[in-house]
């Protein structure tokens, strides 16, 4: 395993616990399980794949859990598909956290080294080339070099070559890499400055607090132990957009010196500033970095303006009048193969025994890395021992939708993970990454005793509760009917508890007191929620299907030349965008378009044949 990024943790992880004789190869052992960027894990569909990681018997969601210092589920507002844990994470933590699992685990060995050369004979791996001129033998190798291929960092008009920040990159693997002749691009990314809490007056901002209890990631971790802490909301102004537009002539950005392409919904405070002038403010995050630095991290504001610029633009948002910049902000150029050149199981077409993971792949963020990383560790190991390979479909997770939409459509911009992407989201939802993947891991032999065995606990209680529910009813004048009454649910003569359940005013704390107390004792909210939800969806699971098997018979449909994409109602402006520009002719090119969704194609498929039916009546 090249590189101890999260790809490379999971990769080597899984590697390892396959029972291949592994080695994580990395230029500083300091920074294993580095977070880079922002030190979180988890988000929208982000924390999905943590889940899906987790159940396959991965170790990222085990690490948040343990060094987490602010957890939040998202969308809880909105339907159990699109909700998905999040948390700030201690980021020194999280590093001697992850190292110290990665050392513990058998037949796993890591190393500090710069690889420099991969050793290919008759078109398979044969190890690597040090820098020290040392060489490792290996029956497979997994890349995951992260923003370290040719990196090149720009703050303002200075720029230099860097892996991260104060780190070098790894120049002559990007050669060789390249002499194997992979289609190869350059992508970029960013990161904000980071800021001195000592010198912030958090006064003039708003407070932002975690959830109580705190929705853990692993399926093991029955409770959150650390102390939570809280985070800030803060805004920028016109004072803050007219500093940045004044000095855009020295921002790389603009001036044209990066070439690289950067993530269209992670973007940087100049292209908010420039691309949505109408805007009047944007919301910034200030996180704190861990329990014992003041160091604080400031979402929202990447930047790669001169720090003289950036300095300027943080006086003017309130509270940061006095503040101390730490690092600055800066943008990086890197190169990325182009994700088409691979298998389904991240097996280059090229090299046999050559498996790309991470960011080399064209993804942004730890979570769509460390996915890349398991199914490629897994996958690594299996070749090195002579075993069949496996591919994590899309229906199994979200993992799986994105490997899929990888090595099929390739990656023009750094990928992203969101729900939309899944034509299946509402069976893929966070509480049943157990019930979709555990089996599968164990039969891999990812999955241990402890884990197997909880999972059982988990799926006979969710069973019990399953049988319970189809005996129980209510009837009017009951107690247990008084009681919803007072909830705002009411019911005529007697009711069936299974059809409660389909109501969206039903939730689960209705459920502990319509079933009997002994049937829901010692069961959480999350398993009592499982069973909620599919029965509460099981109706529109059933119509998804169905028009997802619709939408795969009407792939050959012509687009009119003509056909103004805008006219979709639910298109994103990015696929309107492409679509227009690219003007496929039938849906089955349309579906190819990157950036298109199975959602998205759907819903082209509806309006074209709505279209046709109007044109038919004349």
């Amino acid at each position: 395993m090249i590189g101890a990024g999260h790809a490379g943790c999971e990769a080597a992880h899984a590697s390892a616990r396959l029972g291949a004789k592994t080695a994580l190869v990395t230029i500083n052992l300091d920074l294993v399980g580095q977070m880079s960027c922002n030190p979180a894990i988890g988000g929208v569909a982000k924390g999905h794949m943590v889940r899906e990681i987790d159940a396959l018997g991965g170790v990222m969601g085990i690490v948040a859990d343990r060094t987490g210092i602010q957890f939040r589920l998202l969308n809880r507002s909105r339907g159990p598909a699109v909700q998905s844990p999040r948390c700030q994470s201690d980021r020194a933590q999280y590093r001697v956290e992850m190292r110290s699992i990665l050392e513990k685990t058998p037949g796993l060995s890591l190393q500090q080294a710069e690889v420099v050369e991969l050793l290919i004979e008759n078109g398979r791996v044969s190890g690597v080339e040090l820098v020290d001129s040392r060489r490792l033998s290996a029956r497979a190798l997994v890349l995951t070099t992260g923003t370290f291929l040719n990196g090149l960092v720009h703050i303002g008009d200075h720029t230099f070559a860097a892996g991260r920040s104060g780190e070098m990159p790894a120049i002559r693997l990007a050669e060789s890499v390249r002499r194997i002749g992979f289609r190869m691009g350059r992508l970029k990314t960013g990161t904000p400055p980071r800021l001195d809490a000592r010198t912030i007056d958090f006064s003039q901002m708003e407070r932002q607090y975690g959830d109580d209890p705190p929705v853990p990631f692993s399926f093991l971790t029955k409770r959150i132990e650390q102390p939570q802490i809280w985070c800030h909301i803060a805004y920028t102004n016109q004072q803050v957009h007219d500093s940045i537009r004044g000095n855009l002539d020295r921002s790389p950005l603009y001036s044209g010196k990066i070439e690289g392409t950067g993530p269209r919904y992670c973007p940087s405070i100049e292209d908010k500033v420039v691309k949505f002038p109408q805007k009047e403010r944007h919301q910034l995050f200030l996180e704190p970095e861990g329990y014992d630095t003041y160091e604080t991290y400031i979402n929202g504001l990447s930047t790669s303006l001169p720090v003289d610029a950036q300095q300027a633009m943080l006086e003017r948002i309130p509270g940061l009048e006095q503040v101390k910049m730490l690092r600055p902000g800066y943008a990086i150029e890197y190169d990325f193969v182009d994700p088409t050149e691979l298998r389904a199981n991240l097996e280059t077409k090229r090299v046999a025994g050559l498996f790309h993971a991470g960011q080399i792949n064209g993804t942004s963020g730890y979570e769509e890395a460390a996915g890349q990383g398991l199914v490629a560790g897994v996958n690594a190991a299996m070749h090195a021992l002579g075993r069949e390979s496996w591919v994590f479909t899309r229906d199994q997770g979200y993992v799986g939708v994105m490997i899929d939409d990888l090595v099929s459509r390739g990656a023009e911009e750094p990928y992203r993970m969101f729900t939309s992407r899944s034509e299946a989201r509402l069976t893929l939802r966070m509480d049943t990454a157990d019930r979709r993947l555990t089996e599968t891991g164990r039969r891999l032999g990812l999955v241990q005793e402890d884990r197997f065995q909880a999972f059982r606990s988990r799926s006979a209680k969710v069973a019990a509760i399953v049988q319970a529910i189809e005996g129980v009813r209510v009837s009017v004048g009951s107690a247990v009917a008084d009681r919803l009454a007072d909830a705002g649910i009411g019911i005529t003569g007697t009711t069936q508890v299974s059809a409660l359940l389909k109501r969206p005013e039903f939730h689960v704390e209705h459920l502990r007191f319509v079933l009997p107390a002994n049937a829901v004792e010692g069961v959480t909210d999350e398993e009592l929620g499982v069973v909620l939800n599919d029965e509460k969806y099981a109706g529109y699971v059933s119509s998804q299907v169905e028009a997802s098997k619709r939408a795969h018979a009407a792939r050959k449909r012509v687009i009119p030349g003509d056909f103004d994409f805008a006219s979709v109602s639910g298109l994103s402006a990015e696929q309107i965008e492409k679509l227009t520009l690219r003007r496929p002719e039938t849906l089955s090119q349309a579906e190819a378009v990157s950036g298109m969704t199975p959602a998205a194609v759907n819903l082209l498929a509806v309006y074209l044949e709505l279209g046709a039916r109007r044109a038919a009546r004349g």
